[in-house]
């Protein structure tokens, strides 16, 4: 065989490791931690809520304009909402998609998959409940649960229990379905997308995030209407926001990533890969946030890179539990969590697309009345309604955190393949 040929076979097979084949769970929480931190160190924790909701602020909004309402629904869509490109969240949700999409399109996985009746109306009710459960929890699973362990915050444990009450319920309602509901099961069908095609499309979304990040990049005062009174560089750090959003919507696709997955799977097939990957992501995201968060000595500033602060939200008590089991039980009904429904849109799936606009009505509306509750305006989770701020370090220090966070995944591990050998924990149809 030819050196030219030995070359060409060997671009072949990195072009389907990376593009075409199905990447290891392990490896893909691995990377999915990774870019976690990255995009931390870069500014902020990513999460799909701050996306969500921004769309829905939108599409209220623009109603509003359209009836021609004078005081906003409500009254609180008076003002226009952060620019779609120039929202940090907005922006994470679109860099999120578009890696999606372009692992999709370049590994021959995007069609328009069009859902039986029945799952359409199960996307309308997975909707409103996950937006009611992500405003009560302070997060979907990545903000409320993921991330903010990773950040080291109580409240991603308690939403973690909410969480699994609700797969599990899901998981249960989803059994009786099966037995008793027949209604809505046709209408189904699949669009497919030709590859040539897909490779154009790949290539295009490729080039359209490369060019918004130079864009953001470049940005000076005064060149883009919507940025409004946002300083330079704050658009300019926007850059780097959605090319690590990009990756990681790409990774999750292409290892086909979701964390409620790894929630159900144990208790629905025994099969604990996903529950695995989960956990470590969680704890090399737990170890990349106390680096970030703990403050460096005097002499070297004294300041940490990250605000202890963030992604510490005051739900820890019944706010996060209830609010993750809601989620959680929407998450069921969705067949995606907040990441998984975003990834599963970049790949054309037309369920998660039905869910996302009701997703985003949900928690738009639920958190715009949480903020300005009664006739005092009074900030729900602000005045302690849902529960408290609680960041671990200042309970047990950085090295007991760690310890915590390390102890309970290792647990988690050992239940979860202790189950896959002995299904004591499957849930019976």
């Amino acid at each position: 065989m030819s050196e030219e040929s030995v070359i060409g076979s060997k671009v072949k097979d990195l072009y389907k490791t990376c593009c075409k084949s199905e990447w290891n769970a392990t490896i893909a929480g691995v990377i999915v931690a990774f870019l976690s931190i990255l995009i931390m160190a870069w500014w902020r924790p990513w999460g799909a809520v701050g996306a969500i909701r921004n769309w829905g602020d939108w599409i209220i909004y623009g109603l509003n304009t359209i009836i021609g309402a004078e005081s906003g629904l409500l009254g609180l869509y008076d003002e226009a909402p952060a620019a779609l490109m120039g929202n940090t969240g907005s922006v994470i949700g679109i860099g999120f998609i578009g890696g999606a999409f372009i692992s999709a399109c370049l590994g021959r996985d995007f069609a328009l998959r069009i859902p039986p009746y029945r799952e359409m109306v199960k996307a309308v009710i997975a909707g409103i409940l996950m937006g009611v459960g992500a405003t009560l929890a302070g997060g979907c699973n990545v903000g409320g649960m993921y991330n903010a362990i990773g950040n080291l915050a109580a409240n991603g444990f308690t939403m973690w229990i909410g969480l699994v009450a609700g797969v599990l319920l899901g998981l249960k309602l989803l059994y009786m379905e099966m037995e008793y509901i027949s209604w809505g099961d046709g209408g189904s069908g699949t669009i497919n997308v030709p590859n040539a095609l897909q490779s154009i499309l790949a290539i295009g979304a490729l080039a359209a995030l490369v060019w918004a990040a130079y864009a953001y990049a470049g940005f000076e005062e005064g060149a883009f209407s919507w940025a409004g009174d946002k300083s330079e560089e704050y658009i300019a750090s926007l850059s780097g926001i959605i090319l690590i959003a990009a990756g990681l919507g790409y990774t999750m696709q292409r290892g086909r990533w979701c964390m409620v997955q790894g929630f159900r799977e144990p208790h629905m097939t025994g099969d604990c890969t996903l529950a695995k990957s989960v956990a470590l992501s969680i704890l090399l995201l737990a170890i990349g946030g106390a680096v970030l968060k703990y403050a460096v000595p005097v002499a070297h500033g004294g300041e940490s890179v990250l605000a202890p602060i963030n992604y510490v939200r005051g739900t820890f008590g019944w706010g996060s539990i209830v609010g993750g089991f809601i989620f959680g039980l929407g998450a069921m009904l969705a067949g995606g969590c907040g990441s998984g429904t975003l990834w599963r849109v970049g790949e054309g799936q037309v369920k998660l697309i039905m869910v996302v606009p009701f997703f985003a009505v949900s928690n738009s509306l639920m958190t715009k009345w949480f903020q300005n509750f009664g006739a005092d305006e009074i900030n729900l989770e602000k005045s302690g309604a849902l529960g408290s701020y609680v960041y671990l370090p200042d309970v047990m220090g950085y090295g007991g955190t760690i310890a915590m966070i390390a102890f309970i995944m290792m647990v988690w591990y050992l239940v979860v393949t202790w189950n896959e050998d002995t299904n004591k924990l499957i849930v019976p149809m």
